[in-house]
């Protein structure tokens, strides 16, 4: 009987504290309205953390470029993209968790009547320029994908667009999101995690952007290419203090992704180890950043072999410091402007010395790692870096020290190398080759099948090894 009293006084207690039955059907634990300040942020961590993590289910790029090995699975780094949900789980990151919520955020605005309106068209530019980066993932990564039907609800099958054209339309809405900036108003300031709502930096991290778009062009269209560079070129990130960094925190569930995945504060994880193609090479030119980027062996740098099982013990892995809770992302750093601009050089987009700014874009790498200048200036000196006496081409030069500068950037490292083809990868056993993009999502052979074969027919089959349309070399 006591049971029943209770009941009953639940419900009389809970009839009185709304006003209609419809009240018991709201969920009170879930946001009905998301500030577009904080859509823009959780896109910002979307991004930064299925570029970073180097989880086996979602990002294997590190393991593709050779930085990384591993002690235990071999599958991945033999590049098997199908015995786990690898393209999959990075397609759904940049659909679900990223353009999504800059979708919403940038509906909101827009329905917004009462922001002024030049605080409203720096936010919208902010959004657009983040959508811009998303997108060149998207198709530097698969090729054609949904786009102009994509992130529509009630079509549960869009068609894939063709990446060309992708990648010229968002050029086009880069240069739009720019133009609509005043440098002298605010954009998002605590939702804007990167630049704190300065719209002079959000300029130059555009621009930088721009930069990169355009050489992924340059060996495909190089007169659109020279043209985009040019206009760009004046604008773009100048030091360190201007890198895009996601600040990551020591508390979960917004901390570096890589601490989840090695062993440190939150794991003892031993999967992951430095790969024997970077150390050795570092090793070779005695790199100041070794330490900055591995553990030590009794005082010497260690890497194992990609693509088979190593012992963890006899190895070095990733540092302390990479593998920090709040170890920043990058999504674009002035090391990476200063690499291009010398690509631009010799591509006779610019004028200027590719050798100056090659030794500035490695400068920049070694300060930002916490070298000193006299470590630079040491490492610059020596034949085999310096660049009028490094071996190769100029494609070779830049591109090995980009190679080595993007380390814990793998995203970064496999769009460079695919576009310069340095330094020399060779994939661990005979019969494969090194991914130059992901495959289509399994799902989306069951979802979407009809769309998605006509995709792999236009690119010219849904293999990893297929070239994408910018990849010509």
């Amino acid at each position: 009987m006591k049971k029943v009293i209770i009941c009953l006084f639940s419900l009389v207690f809970m009839a009185a504290c709304v006003d209609d039955l419809d009240e018991y059907n709201i969920d009170t634990k879930r946001a009905t309205d998301v500030p577009p300040a904080t859509l823009f942020t959780n896109a910002l961590l979307g991004l930064t953390d299925v570029l970073t993590t180097p989880n086996v289910n979602t990002n294997n790029i590190r393991l593709y470029v050779q930085h990384w090995a591993t002690t235990q699975y071999v599958e991945e780094p033999r590049y098997n993209m199908t015995g786990r949900l690898i393209p999959q789980n990075y397609w759904n990151a940049l659909y679900r968790d990223v353009l999504a919520d800059l979708k919403e955020a940038k509906r909101l605005l827009n329905a917004n009547e009462t922001i002024d309106p030049v605080l409203k068209s720096n936010q919208l530019a902010q959004i657009e320029i983040m959508e811009v980066y998303t997108w060149s993932v998207l198709v530097t990564s698969f090729g054609d994908v949904p786009y102009t039907e994509a992130l529509d609800p009630t079509n549960t099958q869009p068609v894939y667009d063709d990446d060309q054209a992708i990648f010229n339309d968002i050029l086009e809405r880069l240069d739009m999101a720019l133009g609509m900036i005043n440098t002298a108003e605010s954009g998002f300031e605590e939702g804007d995690v990167l630049y704190n709502g300065d719209m002079a930096q959000w300029v130059k991290f555009g621009n930088s952007l721009k930069l990169r778009l355009a050489m992924v062009i340059a060996d495909v269209d190089a007169a659109k290419a020279g043209t985009l560079v040019a206009e760009a070129a004046p604008n773009v990130f100048t030091s360190n203090a201007d890198n895009a960094l996601f600040p990551y925190t020591a508390a979960t569930p917004n901390n570096n992704p890589i601490s989840d995945n090695v062993r440190g504060p939150l794991s003892a994880r031993e999967d992951f180890i430095a790969a024997s193609t970077l150390v050795d090479l570092m090793n070779s030119l005695n790199d100041p950043r070794r330490p900055q980027y591995f553990t030590d062996v009794d005082g010497q740098f260690v890497g194992g072999r990609v693509g088979f099982a190593n012992n963890y013990e006899e190895n070095s892995t990733v540092s302390e410091k990479v593998a920090a809770l709040d170890f920043p992302g990058v999504l674009l750093d002035y090391a990476e402007v200063e690499f291009l601009l010398a690509e631009a050089v010799e591509r006779g987009f610019i004028a200027g010395s590719a050798a100056e700014h090659y030794n500035a874009a490695i400068r920049a790498s070694i300060l930002y790692w916490g070298g000193t200048e006299t470590e630079a200036d040491a490492y610059l000196a020596q034949p085999a870096v310096n660049y009028a006496s490094a071996p190769g081409d100029w494609r070779q030069k830049i591109g090995t020290q980009a190679w080595i500068a993007f380390f814990n950037r793998g995203y970064e490292a496999w769009l460079t190398w695919r576009r310069l083809d340095a330094p020399t990868l060779l994939p661990p056993v005979d019969g494969l080759i090194v991914p130059t993009r992901l495959i289509y999502p399994v799902n989306e052979q069951t979802l979407n099948p009809n769309n998605r074969a006509a995709a792999a027919s236009a690119i010219g089959g849904d293999e990893s090894f297929t070239k994408l349309f910018w990849d010509v070399r």
